[in-house]
């Protein structure tokens, strides 16, 4: 039976991987107004530096007993009220938010060492919102919302492709899918938004807003964090 132990030569070793990184200093007074603003800012950076998926962010949530999960979705709006995100109301994602509302939201940004990290609150969208945003979904993607009970146990891949073909069937190219009462939007409302830029000798600028006041229009104070 042939040696099946790793040679070490041939095993990459995470201890010595390290990015030297080279930036501008980040400095309170290039901060913009509000975190939102400084989002935008941040995010139109990350399109025009040729990111893949520059919207994709990690969603953190925990159980009522603080067991946490996470996974990567995409950002599909964010304005003054927050990040919104789509999925199935009972994965396992929704499930978990339904219980606790408290999230971890991170952009790893990482070709511009950069990170945008935020904690907040979830809540579902209106039915209105979700449903215009189902409507410019493709074709393919409104059937497999129908067709994926997400997060649930599934026998094979062939049974989940034949709910899908019977879908298919059902609603072809030219006719309406109707939105899933199951799925919709999540928005996500900050609580604390930190903007991370990498710098050399570990020591990185990381500055956060923090919310000060309820209301549609919060004050934000700002601090800034040991990296």
């Amino acid at each position: 039976m042939p040696d099946e132990t790793p040679d070490p030569a041939e095993t990459p070793d995470p201890a010595v991987m390290r990015a030297h990184y080279r930036s501008s200093p980040f400095l309170e007074t290039d901060l913009a107004a509000g975190p939102m603003d400084q989002f935008a800012s941040w995010f139109k950076d990350a399109v025009a530096g040729g990111l893949h998926e520059p919207n994709a962010m990690v969603v953190s949530t925990a159980t009522p007993d603080g067991r946490p999960s996470s996974r990567t979705v995409l950002l599909k709006e964010y304005d003054e009220r927050g990040f919104v995100f789509f999925t199935n109301y009972g994965s396992r994602k929704g499930r978990e938010i339904e219980a606790n509302r408290y999230v971890g939201v991170l952009f790893p940004w990482h070709a511009l060492a950069r990170q945008v990290v935020v904690t907040g609150t979830a809540s579902r969208v209106g039915r209105e919102e979700t449903a215009a945003y189902f409507r410019t979904r493709p074709h393919g993607s409104q059937l497999g919302a129908w067709a994926s009970d997400q997060s649930t146990p599934v026998g094979s891949r062939a049974e989940l492709l034949e709910r899908y073909e019977e879908l298919a069937a059902r609603y072809p190219d030219d006719e309406p899918v109707p939105v899933p009462p199951h799925w919709g939007g999540i928005r996500v409302v900050p609580e604390t938004v930190e903007f991370w830029q990498g710098h050399e000798n570990r020591l990185h600028d990381r500055l956060r807003y923090v919310r000060e006041a309820a209301g549609e229009a919060p004050g934000w104070r700002v601090e800034r964090l040991c990296p």
